[in-house]
């Protein structure tokens, strides 16, 4: 068994002052804010995927990262090797989840059946490291989007056979993931979307999807599992055309097909920007419709219209993606999940943990300038009055007609003169918060 990081000491937190590059400024796991720790509140995960099975590649280079479970040589020991310093990662960083896509913890069979057993021994090796160890899963998934047969889409695909062997993979992923105690169960588009209408038949394929997650939703309650069920809005990636756009495209489509009381969001920053919104009015478009759940906290390069998905070290980004969630409570089986990945240069060990100290750092920032934020109260009263006359106005919500209104207005002389929305106030306002 290779001991790939065997040369990094356990991260600790040693306070803002602290020159070591291997400790956290900010993050105090047990620092209490808003009434619960730190690491109650940001739940945070290491995603799998990006932290131990990218190997550095991008459209125009290969493999920069030589890590020994990227190796050549028998898969089911290098995915058991590649388990054993994924906790070891976990424990050193002190990180309380982890999220996995099935096709990262084991790799694929010669058919489906060999797939199963292979996933099935290597949760059983994850479930051992979780007796032991304090963190816990956030949640799994499948991917369906890499492997050749889903380059049509998973769900959404023509061939009927696509479709059934997807099924057949969500069911084992879920299944795992309740094995794991795993706490929510996410459905991660991919390829659900087309690159041209020419060879798309639409409606066909939305009620596929329709039907596809209505089966998963069916079979979440038949055996019992108690975690959301969590879909990724995501704009035009990798298709042209994706049928899960972003948070109001995905809320249109549960309430058309009846999922709107099954399925929750999960919500990444940079899809958001890929969709030309905020972070922040994804959050707060999915808080209004209660179907908020998770995060996929990562950022993206404002010059490269692609998901470049990294760290996030801008604490004046998240303060008020942070403020919508933790005035309206915080996660309750969620987190923020860090999808996202070292640069291809950065090829060191040292590296990983230096873009999640320094992610783990931001957020902890972040949720700090939040609670002087609620706690001082001024913005939150700023909205208030702003609103304020609508609360002697209910009629216009509830009994009203068009007429009723005409009438008002010409009785009451109403002639409406303009208030300043004080966007700037507000801009240097926020700034105070934070530290």
């Amino acid at each position: 068994m290779s001991d790939y990081f065997k040369d990094i000491p356990t991260i600790k937190y040693e306070g803002r002052d602290s020159t070591n590059p291997l400790s956290f400024k900010f993050y105090d796991a047990n620092k209490k804010i808003l009434g619960k720790t730190l690491e109650e509140h940001l739940r945070m995960a290491v995603c799998y995927w990006h932290t131990f099975n990218w190997p550095g590649g991008d459209p125009f280079g290969g493999q920069t990262f030589l890590r020994p479970w990227m190796e050549s040589g028998d898969k089911i020991e290098q995915a058991k090797d590649k388990l054993n310093n994924a906790f070891e990662f976990f424990e050193k960083l002190g990180i309380p989840y982890f999220c996995f896509h099935d096709v990262d913890i084991a790799p694929e069979g010669e058919s489906f059946s060999e797939t199963e057993k292979i996933q099935k021994t290597i949760v059983d090796e994850i479930s051992k490291k979780l007796e032991t160890s304090k963190v816990k899963l956030l949640w799994g998934t499948a991917n369906l989007f890499s492997h050749r047969r889903y380059m049509s889409g998973a769900a959404t695909n023509p061939d009927p056979d696509v479709f059934q062997y997807a099924a057949a993979q969500v069911k084992m992923c879920m299944e795992n993931t309740m094995f794991l105690g795993g706490q929510n169960y996410v459905l991660w588009g991919g390829r659900e979307g087309y690159e041209t209408i020419l060879n798309t038949n639409m409606k066909q394929e939305y009620d596929q999807l329709g039907r596809f997650l209505n089966m998963v939703a069916e079979h979440k309650h038949k055996i019992g599992f108690k975690g959301l069920l969590l879909i990724e809005p995501k704009p035009h990636e990798p298709t042209k055309h994706q049928y899960d756009f972003d948070s109001a495209n995905v809320f249109a489509f549960l309430q058309k097909y009846g999922l709107e009381r099954e399925f929750k969001l999960n919500i990444e920053q940079n899809h958001a920007i890929l969709a030309k919104h905020s972070f922040e009015h994804e959050i707060a478009y999915a808080l209004s419709n209660d179907i908020f759940g998770s995060i996929d906290i990562n950022r993206g390069d404002y010059l490269v219209g692609w998901d470049t998905d990294q760290f996030p070290n801008n604490v004046e980004e998240l303060v008020l993606p942070f403020y919508y969630i933790f005035k309206n409570g915080g996660f309750s089986s969620g987190g923020l999940n860090m999808d996202a990945k070292i640069r291809r240069q950065s090829i060191d060990p040292e590296d990983l943990f230096y873009a999640h100290i320094g992610s783990m750092d931001t957020c902890a920032r972040t949720l700090i300038a939040v609670e002087k934020m609620i706690n001082d109260g001024s913005y939150e009263n700023f909205l208030k009055q702003r609103y304020e006359q609508w609360a002697s106005e209910k009629q216009l919500m509830t009994s009203m007609s068009l007429e009723d209104i005409h009438k008002n207005v010409i009785a009451k002389n109403i002639n409406p003169q303009p208030k300043s929305g004080r966007q700037e106030y507000l801009e240097n306002l926020i700034n105070s918060f934070v530290d």
